[in-house]
């Protein structure tokens, strides 16, 4: 069988023909956005359709297409959060990709795409309790329990951003979150007063004190959060990716130790922290195995 995933994502849009193996038959990536707006499900259509050309073949030959979204997507309504594209409103995904794609279909967040790449060809292979942690501009998390895709009542759970690590209240808090706003990359960015975090990054891999002091506290933020999760879930093993985890040579370790102080010590010893095995791919590898009929779906 022959799946197509497609990773909707806040800049750039993966599409990928997979097959039963996790082979990639085809891929193509495109910006998100069109004239400052995204993309329109018709031109979505279109990229799907060319891609599915340039691997040979046509919608009759998919079992399924699985997409996914940087937000909130509730399977209940077929309604999709993601202000990354479409600002602050709720949009009827579900019914717009539905009138493009001759295939069936199923959506999820790109949280729960990120894990079940992972757990199919990545660093979770084989668990059956798991966390993918996104750590970039944002930060989210995929949660696999007992085998199964944890998304809660309405498609908000891994929304771990808001998770509560420093009592200090700021305003900044209740925009993006306390775990978000003191762990993800604009956070490294700050303690480090750069514009960017790969600049702390760069600064810190050739020594620079400030820089070093920036990432330090930074891990001790992510330690707080990921150790929070790790007590909580019991998962045999916890994969860091996104922007400011391709740096893991600075991260990894430091990460490691820390979650260990923190952490419920049997689930900490019995829990992995490793990298992403996948990298960017893990969303467009998990979109395409969501449209399997065997994938952990329930």
């Amino acid at each position: 069988m022959r799946t197509l995933g497609i990773d909707l994502g806040g800049t750039k849009t993966a599409l990928a023909v997979v097959d039963g193996a996790g082979s990639v038959l085809a891929r193509s990536k495109r910006p998100s956005h069109e004239g400052g707006r995204a993309l329109a499900f018709e031109v979505l259509g279109s990229w799907a359709k060319e891609t599915l050309s340039s691997a040979g073949l046509a919608w009759s030959d998919l079992g399924g297409v699985g997409v996914i979204v940087p937000g909130l997507y509730d399977s209940r309504t077929g309604q999709a959060w993601a202000p990354n594209l479409w600002g602050d409103a709720e949009v009827a995904l579900r019914d717009g990709l539905a009138r493009q794609i001759q295939a069936p279909l199923t959506i999820d967040s790109d949280r729960t795409g990120y894990v079940l790449g992972e757990h199919w060809l990545g660093a979770a292979r084989g668990a059956s309790d798991a966390v993918f942690l996104a750590v970039g501009t944002g930060i989210g998390a995929g949660i696999l329990s007992g085998g199964r895709l944890v998304r809660g009542a309405g498609g908000v759970a891994g929304a771990v951003g808001w998770l509560a690590i420093d009592p200090r209240w700021q305003p900044l808090f209740g925009e993006v979150g306390c775990f978000e706003a003191q762990a993800a990359g604009p956070a490294l960015a700050r303690r480090g007063r750069a514009g960017t975090a790969e600049e702390v990054v760069e600064a810190a891999r050739s020594g620079d004190p400030k820089a070093l002091h920036a990432v330090a506290e930074t891990v001790e933020a992510l330690a707080m959060g990921i150790a929070g999760l790790v007590s909580l879930l019991n998962p045999e093993v916890v994969v860091l990716g996104g922007g400011v985890m391709q740096a893991h040579d600075l991260f990894l370790e430091p990460i490691r130790a820390a979650v260990r102080r923190w952490a419920q010590p049997f689930a900490a010893r019995q829990c992995r922290i490793e990298p992403t095995a996948l990298g960017e791919d893990a969303g467009v590898l998990g979109a395409a195995r969501l449209a399997f009929p065997e994938s952990l779906t329930t």
